[in-house]
């Protein structure tokens, strides 16, 4: 139940002076998120509702192709960042215990994963196997800036593959790469899957995903049949395309990624398997990272307008926005409380502004907010015997009769259309 009367939504009407990104912006004025340090933003309740709604999908496409869920530690010895080399990551955060012992705290999980592996896995026949975790990261991001965009604390889904050969390598890795895909669709956004370095990763070879976007701080080189980071190729804008055509360069948000790591972390760690004769092989892996956090920030990049956020269906806050109209508790009240229980009970997520304010203030808040649908209810729709509702993209509007508004509402939530997205 979602009164606004009694919320913790704190929306403003002008955004931080240091914001640059519409993002940034915009979850700041809806009341998503706040500031509690220099790269450290927490996730006010409706913005939580989002990031929860990019982890349940990320979460059934991750089990749709049998990777498994567990949870690792953020905090972790040092021992096993030593042995892979990359203990000297500047970015990452190193402290010791009160006995003195070396500890970070975690960026990614490769050396705690490859650990746990190193220690259960003995033959051929417990591979392939593929595990994700959706889990806190701590970077010491020298430059933090963009809201969610680039920060110091925040939440990421990686997944770790084990396979027995490069053959098997490659059937998680398209797994995975597919799975991607079907995540970034449903979330609405419009993306490319483009060539990238492995970086501080390794292995022998990567990919990204990319959300194209004005505040994006990565450069995609588009072509036909051609797509890759600005700087993984030497192509610019206006450079013949390798298949033909000119090359075209966007700024996008890097929202994924996707690494063949092969041996680079099970040699070091020693998580190796007997194959079926008896001989002992190191594990082949892969890693596939996904930011939620980035996945929001881009819907609301791509999707906004000069009123506010407009949401994808699947990651709004809620379906519907309600708008009481009433002063006092008259026929207008009695009439927004009714339907606000009778859209419950058909399961549609409801924000209902029942709050002593005026008109302006609350169409302005529902546009800020960007819910697919809102529904006004008014002394003169009642009148005719209507509420009044209007769709939060392409602004189409409907009058739907008060006796019949739930059931309607609902058939226009199924009806809204669906984004247009660039699967790349």
């Amino acid at each position: 139940m979602t009164r606004l009367s009694q919320a913790f939504l704190p929306t403003l009407k002008d955004p931080p002076s240091d914001a640059e990104a519409v993002s940034h912006k915009l979850m700041v004025r809806a009341g998503l998120i706040r500031q509690l340090g220099a790269g450290l933003w927490t996730w006010l309740p409706a913005g939580w509702r989002v990031l929860r709604k990019v982890e349940a999908i990320v979460r059934e496409e991750m089990e749709a192709i049998g990777c498994q869920e567990m949870l690792m530690p953020v905090l972790q010895p040092a021992e096993p960042w030593q042995k892979t080399g990359r203990y000297g990551i500047e970015e990452m955060f190193k402290l010791s215990d009160r006995k003195g012992s070396p500890l970070v705290l975690a960026m990614t999980h490769e050396e705690s994963i490859t650990t746990h592996v190193a220690q259960e896995i003995r033959s051929y026949r417990d591979l392939p196997l593929m595990l994700f975790h959706i889990q806190t990261k701590e970077r010491d991001e020298p430059r933090p800036r963009a809201g969610v965009l680039r920060t110091r604390e925040f939440t990421m889904k990686d997944a770790y593959s084990f396979d027995r050969d490069e053959e098997g390598l490659e059937r998680s890795y398209e797994l995975q790469s597919e799975a991607y895909g079907r995540i970034l669709d449903r979330c609405g956004l419009r993306w490319h899957r483009v060539e990238s370095d492995v970086g501080m990763m390794g292995g022998s070879g990567a990919h990204e995903y990319m959300a194209p976007c004005a505040a994006g701080e990565d450069a995609v080189a588009l072509a036909p049949d051609f797509a890759a980071n600005v700087e993984a190729t030497e192509l610019r804008d206006g450079d013949p395309g390798p298949n033909g055509g000119t090359v075209e360069v966007e700024p996008a948000i890097e929202v994924g990624n996707i690494f063949k790591l092969g041996t680079r972390y099970s040699e070091p760690l020693g998580a190796t398997f007997l194959d079926e004769t008896g001989v002992e092989r190191p594990v082949v892996m892969g890693c596939y990272g996904i930011g939620p956090a980035r996945i929001v920030a881009a819907a609301i990049e791509q999707g906004a307008d000069e009123r506010g956020i407009v949401w994808p269906a699947s990651l709004a806050p809620w379906d519907v926005h309600l708008v009481s109209l009433a002063k006092g508790d008259g026929e207008e009240q009695q009439a927004a409380d009714t339907l606000y229980d009778e859209l419950r009970e058909r399961e549609i997520e409801v924000l209902y502004d029942d709050r002593n304010a005026g008109t302006g203030e609350k169409l302005t808040d529902a546009e800020l907010l960007g819910c697919p649908l809102r529904i006004v209810v008014g002394r003169r729709g009642l009148a005719e015997g209507i509420v009044e509702a209007t769709e939060r993209r392409g602004g189409g509007e409907l009058r739907l009769p008060v006796k019949d508004a739930a059931a309607q509402a609902v058939d226009a939530l199924v009806a809204l259309p669906a984004l247009d997205a660039d699967d790349g």
